[in-house]
């Protein structure tokens, strides 16, 4: 089940979040609960960041913003995790297939996303996904232990237009 985060999922976001296999390629480096709830607030504020539920268990989540005006047909999918325990059950595939397609009934016909140039199994996993490469931003991300800047890769899928009746 697909649902907006609430301030009550913050432990389970907090533990998927900070695992040492998934924090490396988020937007924060490791912090106590007590600083990341201000992070969860703020995601929770913008009615754009979601988990997902299986077995009454929260295993993933992600951001799915839509942009305005001239580019109200695109958004932004980021903020994407799944708990290591679910890595290869075919979860994180179906959290994007359900975000897109809820994405495209609302009109949206483009999706975008980025990821760390140094996270080749994430390229190779949003290609299979039809996600194409569209560009690099140079020096986009610095890990805080680390002295050197990383570069993300910018991809996007475009979608055919809903159907209109």
């Amino acid at each position: 089940m697909h649902r907006l985060a609430r301030p009550e999922d913050l432990v389970a976001i907090h533990a998927i979040y900070m695992h040492e296999d998934v924090i490396p390629f988020l937007g924060h480096d490791p912090m106590p609960i007590q600083d990341f709830d201000k992070i969860l607030a703020k995601l929770i504020a913008g009615q754009s960041f979601f988990v997902v539920e299986v077995g009454g268990q929260i295993q993933g989540f992600y951001k799915a913003v839509k942009h305005e005006g001239r580019a109200a047909h695109v958004a932004y999918l980021g903020t994407l995790a799944v708990a290591p325990a679910a890595r290869g059950t075919g979860l994180a595939a179906k959290m994007i297939e359900h975000a897109v397609a809820r994405l495209q009934a609302e009109g949206i016909t483009r999706v975008e996303l980025t990821l760390e140039a140094d996270n080749p199994r994430a390229l190779k996993f949003y290609r299979k996904l039809g996600f194409e490469f569209e560009g690099i931003m140079r020096a986009a991300y610095k890990r805080g232990h680390e002295a050197h800047y990383t570069d993300e890769y910018f991809m996007a899928k475009l979608l055919p237009p809903p159907h209109t009746r």
